[in-house]
């Protein structure tokens, strides 16, 4: 049942639209009130985040679709991705989420849903793919097995050095 607002009410539009607005000028107030340097235009830029694809530490190559072809290589000997040796662990690379599926294989897949482009998650439980945002399922080969998408995620080819410390992972 929907009910008109009153006068003294909102709908849910303005009254996110009226959230937009104090966030914004909560940010504007900080950024020049406080004194502090976060929003500054001087001073060191932030450290990447790690599984960025941007050459940070323990990442070698591009991990990030949009800039070339997929071609990276992991040390998972680095605290950023050792989580990969573990099975039911799951990274975000670049562009890519990387998982220790329940069968001990890495696989590596597209990280956004071919629905509306919401990132996805690994389920460890369930051993697949999964997007929050309207309940998308794939498998751990990115095959849809309940929608409402319909088209698989990207895969990549994975590889496991003899020792198992180095993934590499290409197009």
């Amino acid at each position: 049942m929907t009910t008109k607002p009153t006068k003294d009410q909102m709908n849910r539009g303005e009254f996110l639209r009226s959230l937009g607005m104090s966030s914004a000028a909560l940010m504007a107030f900080y950024c020049m009130g406080t004194g502090l340097t976060a929003c500054s235009k001087g001073g060191d830029d932030p450290a990447p985040t790690p599984g960025t694809g941007t050459g940070t530490e323990g990442l070698t190559g591009n991990a990030d679709a949009s800039k070339g072809t997929v071609n990276f290589t992991l040390d998972l000997t680095n605290s950023n991705y050792s989580k990969l040796k573990t099975t039911g662990q799951y990274v975000i690379v670049g562009s890519l989420l990387v998982a220790k599926a329940k069968s001990g294989s890495i696989v590596a897949l597209s990280k956004t849903c071919t629905h509306e482009g919401f990132e996805v998650t690994y389920r460890s439980a369930q051993d697949d793919i999964y997007c929050s945002n309207h309940g998308s399922e794939f498998s751990t080969t990115g095959v849809v097995e309940v929608g409402p998408a319909t088209r698989s995620l990207t895969a990549y080819k994975t590889t496991l050095s003899n020792d198992g410390n180095t993934l590499t992972v290409t197009a």
